[in-house]
C-alpha cells in the first residue's frame, strides 16, 4: 500500500505553484499526495495536477491556514505531514536551523527534503489543456507582436512605464475577469514577444517553466519573500513599492 503524504499550504497561488514540484518528487517515489487548498482553486488545480488529491477548505480568519488542513490530513491517515509555510502566526517554523539563512522558496524545499533544483521542473508536473489555451489566445490576441503584462500580486498593484512598449504592439494585461484558470494563459505567455510581470503566480510559472527570453520582473516584496529565479530577468523599478519592502532606507 502506498504511503500518504500531506502538504500544508492552503493559500497563495504563487506558493502553491512553487511547491508543486515538491509534491511531484514524492509522487514519483510512489507516495499518494494529499493537499488542502482554497476551495475555489480546486477545479483548476485538479485539471492541472490530477495526481494530487486536492482537498477543498473554506477560508476563514484563522484555522483555515493550519489547524483545519492538519485535521483533514489526519482524517485521511497521512503517514507524513509537511507544513510548507515559512512563517505563520502561532507556529514555530522559524525555529528551523535554516530559517534565518534562506529565501522563502528555498525554505520549503529544505523543509520537505527535496533538492531545490527541482523547483524548475514544473513543466513535467502539470497537464496542459491546449483547447482552453488556444481559445483564450484566439479571443485576446489581435496582433502577433504583443507584450503580456501582469501587475496584480496579492493586495498590491505595481506601477511601470508603459512607454517601453513599441506603439504598434498589442498590450495584453492578465486580469482575473478574462479566465478563472491560471493555466489557460500558458500559450499566450509562450508566444509573447515580451513579458512584464510583477512578483506573483505568473512570474513563478514563467521562471519555473523557462518561458520567454525578454522578461521583465517588477518586485513587490522584501528580499526574504522574493523567490529565487533561475532564468534571466530585467528588473524594473516599481514606483508603488512599499518602503518596508526594501532592505535599506526603511523608515523607523
Amino acid at each position: 500500500m502506498a504511503k500518504k503524504l500531506g502538504l500544508i499550504q492552503t493559500r497563495g497561488l504563487g506558493d502553491i505553484i512553487i511547491s508543486i514540484p515538491i509534491a511531484h518528487h514524492y509522487y514519483q517515489q510512489g507516495w499518494e499526495v494529499y493537499w488542502p487548498i482554497v476551495d475555489s482553486w480546486v477545479d483548476q488545480m485538479t485539471a492541472a495536477c490530477p495526481w494530487i488529491k486536492w482537498i477543498p477548505v473554506t477560508p476563514d480568519a484563522g484555522a483555515f491556514f493550519y489547524e483545519t488542513p492538519l485535521q483533514r490530513l489526519k482524517n485521511f491517515k497521512c503517514d507524513e505531514i509537511i507544513p510548507l509555510y515559512q512563517a505563520l502566526t502561532g507556529q514555530d517554523f522559524h525555529n528551523e536551523v535554516f530559517f534565518q539563512h534562506t529565501k522563502f522558496d528555498q525554505y520549503k524545499y529544505l523543509r520537505a527534503g527535496v533538492p531545490f533544483i527541482e523547483k524548475w521542473q514544473l513543466a513535467k508536473c502539470i497537464t496542459r489543456d491546449p483547447v482552453r489555451e488556444q481559445a483564450l489566445y484566439d479571443r485576446l490576441v489581435t496582433n502577433t507582436n504583443y507584450v503580456v503584462v501582469h501587475l496584480e500580486g496579492s493586495d498590491h498593484r505595481a506601477g511601470w512605464d508603459s512607454g517601453m512598449v513599441p506603439t504598434n504592439w498589442q498590450t495584453i494585461e492578465i486580469t482575473a475577469d478574462k479566465t478563472n484558470n491560471i493555466f489557460d494563459w500558458l500559450l499566450i505567455l509562450e508566444r509573447a514577444q515580451s513579458l512584464v510581470l510583477v512578483d506573483s503566480v505568473f512570474s513563478n510559472i514563467v521562471d519555473q517553466m523557462s518561458i520567454g527570453d525578454d522578461n521583465y520582473f517588477i518586485p513587490r516584496s522584501h528580499i526574504g519573500l522574493t523567490p529565487v529565479q533561475a532564468n534571466h530577468w530585467t528588473w524594473l523599478d516599481n514606483p508603488n513599492l512599499s518602503p518596508h519592502a526594501k532592505s535599506i532606507g526603511v523608515p523607523n
